[in-house]
């Protein structure tokens, strides 16, 4: 059975005050790469990260829990207190055995309003609970800002980011100027053709929204030369252009080159109803989740040794199953972190027992490990920032060195 640790403490770490001299940017910030991956809807995160010590876990779900590791559909073993859903096995389980891949359980937020937007809005703005919300303040804007503490001009910034999104989502927004543009199956076609373009243009010249409208247009013209060389083999060994996997190339493609740093949700995840269990509706959205993310290191090639990727969700959910065989909105969550650098093949953080006396509120995972403290502290690892270049980036919150770069 598993105890209650504190692996930090067991490691020697401490809250982050000086620059850490393993940090993996320290040839250069624009040598690193991250991407934040926001799996948007609340993941059962029970079913990714399986509790397999637990007596309870398999109690509480007689119908949707993953069975034990060496049992039919049962969970692939990581640790003796933990294992991972079977539809990962030829894209997570590879990572993870590498050492390219761990997980944060019992990680998140204490926004305990369990609504997906406000704690969506809560996470992405990275702002202290209680205070007044500034919606015009992500933190990965915040981060961006601090380390290009000299423009704000993402066209001569040292580190560029770019949100993979339809619109520019709340945490790349602030003081930077951040590009957005969606990498769907359609993302080499434009609604809009270069006539068109250039009457834009024009009737934006000599306002100050012009340098904006034409750094947007030729932001979509570079994705559209990326991508044409994706199309033009279609007719060989094409890339599939379906789902997450097709975009998650794409994505890797354009930060090879261009952008230190990225975002892009994901949805479908808030499986009230019939999930299933190691087959079914969320077993393939683990799958199709687990071969865009594999696919996304094998694109990005040697540069897949300075990048971090990590996968978050606004909470996880209930501990038991329903009564419609799905599970319902919860509160602490398991986060991924995945890299050629990644300090992986371990379950790290903050742990307990998972009892019927553990839950926090007799239904969820507790949250031990702050979102803000863990991802501060990833920061203060990958890019040398010290405590109070933390703070700007995650007002009022400590780095937690969980080593995992």
């Amino acid at each position: 059975m598993l105890h209650r640790r504190h692996l930090l403490q067991a490691l020697g770490a401490s809250a982050l005050g000086i620059n850490s001299a393993s940090a993996m940017a320290a040839p250069g910030a624009q040598d690193v790469r991250f991407l934040l991956v926001f799996l948007r809807g609340g993941y059962d995160c029970a079913s990714l990260l399986v509790p397999t010590a637990s007596s309870y876990y398999y109690e509480t779900r007689p119908n949707i829990a993953i069975a034990r590791p060496g049992q039919d559909g049962g969970a692939l073993p990581l640790t003796p207190d933990w294992g991972l859903h079977p539809a990962l096995a030829e894209s997570m389980l590879p990572l993870y055995q590498q050492r390219q891949l761990a997980f944060v359980p019992f990680a998140g937020t204490d926004d305990l309003s369990r609504s997906h937007f406000d704690t969506q809005d809560s996470m992405e703005l990275g702002q202290p609970l209680g205070g007044r919300r500034d919606y015009r303040s992500g933190f990965l804007n915040r981060l961006v800002a601090e380390l290009n503490p000299r423009t704000n001009n993402p066209a001569t910034a040292a580190l560029q980011p770019m949100a993979f999104t339809s619109t520019l989502p709340l945490v790349l927004r602030g003081a930077v100027d951040v590009p957005n543009t969606l990498l769907s199956a359609a993302a080499g076609r434009s609604g809009v053709d270069a006539r068109q373009a250039q009457l834009i243009e024009s009737m934006y010249r000599g306002t100050p929204l012009a340098t904006p409208v034409t750094e947007g247009f030729a932001t979509r013209e570079e994705v559209a030369r990326t991508m044409q060389g994706e199309m033009e083999a279609a007719s060989r060994n094409a890339l599939s252009t379906k789902g997450f996997e097709g975009t998650a190339r794409r994505m890797a493609k354009l930060m090879q080159t261009r952008y230190q740093i990225g975002f892009v949700d994901v949805g479908g995840w808030d499986t009230h109803v019939g999930q299933g269990a190691a087959t079914g509706a969320l077993a393939n959205r683990f799958e199709e989740l687990g071969r865009g993310l594999a696919g996304f290191a094998d694109e990005m090639g040697p540069a897949w040794k300075s990048t971090v990727a990590v996968v978050v969700s606004e909470f996880g959910r209930t501990f038991r199953e329903n009564g419609n065989r799905g599970t319902d909105h919860g509160h602490g969550t398991v986060f991924w972190v995945l890299g050629g650098g990644v300090g992986g093949g371990r379950i790290v953080g903050e742990q307990q027992a998972l009892t019927a006396t553990t839950l926090f509120q007799n239904r969820d995972y507790p949250v031990l490990n702050d979102y803000r403290a863990v991802l501060g502290g990833l920061f203060a690892r990958m890019y040398g920032l010290n405590a109070a270049a933390v703070a700007r980036v995650f007002p009022g919150t400590k780095g937690a060195d969980l080593r995992l770069v």
